[in-house]
C-alpha cells in the first residue's frame, strides 16, 4: 500500500539535506559549545552561525534567540518565565481559548499560583475580538499571550493589529508562530512582539529542535537551572546535532517558502473541489480569508471523527482530528468548541496539513478515497 501523509501540521519528515548536515555533528564535531578547546569552539561556531540565521529569518538579533527543545518549551519558557519575573508589576494574563495547550496548560498552572487569566473566545472563524482584547486589558496586565496562526484550524490573528494596540500598555507580547514559522513572512519588529515561539519539526528539522525569541530588555525567569548556557536563561548542554540540522532547515526554508505557499494553496483547493466533485457534504472550519496554506479542517456532517480516522488510515491516509498533543482523547476539539460551542460539527471534524513531499497526485486520491468513505459510513 502507498501511504499518504498529510499530517505535517503534527510533525513533518525531516529534509534529506537536514539529515546530511546533521550527521558530522554526531561524530566529527561532538564538542560540548560551552568547552573552551578546538572541539568547543567548533561546536560554539555552529551555534552563533544558527542563531544569527534564526534571528535573520525573523528580523531579530543574535542575542534575542534562546535555543529550546520545541515549541512547547519555548511557550512555557514565555508564558510562566515572563509571568515570574513581572508578578512583582502584576498578576493578569490574556489569552485565548484556542491557544494550543503548550499556552493554556502553562496558563492553567498560573492560576494555581495565584495569577487572573482572561481566555477570550473566537468567533465562527476562530479569530478573537480586537474590541474584546481592548476592553479586558488592565493596568496589572503583564502578559498578553496570542498565537499567530492555529494549529487545529489554520486561522491567523491580526497580530500586527494586536500589538500596536499593545504599544502604549505594559503588558509584554507573546506569539506562538509555531504553524506559521516557514510558511508566513514573520517580523517581529513590524509586529511589536515582544516573546515569539518556534519549533523545528513544522520545517523538516529534527524533532526537539527550536528556539524563543526574547526581546532586548524583556525580563525572564529560567525555567532551568544548572549552567549558563543561553545567557543563563536556559540551563543544560544545547542539543548540537540537532541545531545543525534547524540551521540547514532554515536555509531552505527562506528559499523555498513562496513556492511552498502556492503548492499547498493549491492542494487546499484540489481537495475541497473534488469532494464538490463527488458531492460529499462537507464545512470548511476556519476563516476564509486569514488563513496558514498547509491547514485545512473539515467537518463531514453525519460521520463521527475517530470512525473515518481509522477508515482513512486503513485506506492508508494519516490525517488527524487536531492537535496530536490531544491525541488519544474523546473529548471535541477546545479550539473548535470556542468555534462553534456545542456543535455536532466539533465532533465530525478532520484535519488535513501539507508539507514536503506531498504531491498533487497524492491529494486528488486522498480526497477521493475519502469521498468513498465518508459516502459508506453516511449509509
Amino acid at each position: 500500500m502507498n501511504r499518504i501523509y498529510l499530517d505535517h501540521a503534527a510533525t513533518s519528515p525531516v529534509h534529506p539535506e537536514v539529515v546530511e548536515a546533521m550527521l558530522p555533528y554526531f561524530t566529527q564535531h561532538f564538542g560540548n559549545p560551552s568547552s573552551i578547546h578546538f572541539y568547543g569552539r567548533e561546536t560554539r561556531k555552529l551555534l552563533d552561525d544558527t542563531r544569527a540565521a534564526a534571528a535573520r529569518s525573523i528580523g531579530a538579533k543574535p542575542n534575542e534567540i534562546i535555543f529550546t527543545s520545541g515549541g512547547t518549551e519555548a511557550d512555557n519558557m514565555a508564558v510562566i518565565g515572563t509571568a515570574e519575573a513581572r508578578k512583582s508589576d502584576g498578576n493578569h494574563i490574556i489569552t485565548s481559548a484556542a491557544e494550543h495547550h503548550a499556552v493554556l496548560h502553562a496558563c492553567y498552572e498560573l492560576e494555581k499560583k495565584g495569577f487572573e487569566v482572561t481566555y477570550l473566545k473566537t468567533d465562527e472563524e476562530g479569530r478573537i475580538s480586537l474590541s474584546e482584547l481592548k476592553e479586558s486589558l488592565r493596568e496589572d496586565t503583564i502578559l498578553v499571550s496570542i498565537m499567530y496562526g492555529n494549529n487545529e484550524t489554520g486561522t491567523v490573528q491580526d497580530i500586527q493589529e494586536i500589538g500596536t494596540i499593545l504599544g502604549s500598555h505594559k503588558a509584554y507580547f507573546h506569539s506562538d508562530a509555531v504553524q506559521a514559522y516557514g510558511l508566513a513572512s514573520l517580523d517581529v519588529n513590524e509586529l511589536s512582539l515582544d516573546l515569539m515561539s518556534v519549533s523545528g519539526h513544522k520545517i523538516n528539522a529534527p524533532n526537539g529542535t527550536g528556539f524563543l525569541y526574547v526581546r532586548d530588555g524583556v525580563r525572564l525567569s529560567p525555567l532551568a537551572f544548572g549552567g549558563e548556557q543561553e545567557r543563563k536563561r536556559r540551563a543544560g548542554t544545547e542539543n548540537v546535532a540537532g541545531i545543525a540540522g534547524f540551521n540547514k532547515a532554515v536555509e531552505l526554508m527562506i528559499t523555498q517558502r513562496e513556492s511552498r505557499v502556492e503548492l499547498y494553496r493549491s492542494f487546499r483547493i484540489k481537495l475541497q473541489d473534488v469532494l464538490k466533485e463527488n458531492d460529499v457534504e462537507f464545512l470548511y472550519n476556519g476563516s476564509s480569508e486569514h488563513f496558514l496554506p498547509h491547514v485545512l479542517n473539515i467537518s463531514f456532517p453525519g460521520v463521527k471523527t475517530e470512525v473515518l480516522l481509522v477508515n482513512l488510515d486503513m485506506a492508508g491516509i494519516a490525517v488527524s482530528s487536531g492537535s496530536a498533543c490531544t491525541a488519544g482523547t474523546m473529548e471535541p476539539s477546545h479550539v473548535l468548541t470556542s468555534m462553534f460551542g456545542k456543535d455536532e460539527r466539533t465532533r465530525s471534524a478532520i484535519r488535513f496539513s501539507f508539507g514536503y513531499g506531498n504531491t498533487m497526485e497524492e491529494i486528488e486520491k486522498a480526497a477521493n478515497e475519502t469521498a468513498k468513505i465518508v459516502k459508506r459510513l453516511k449509509k
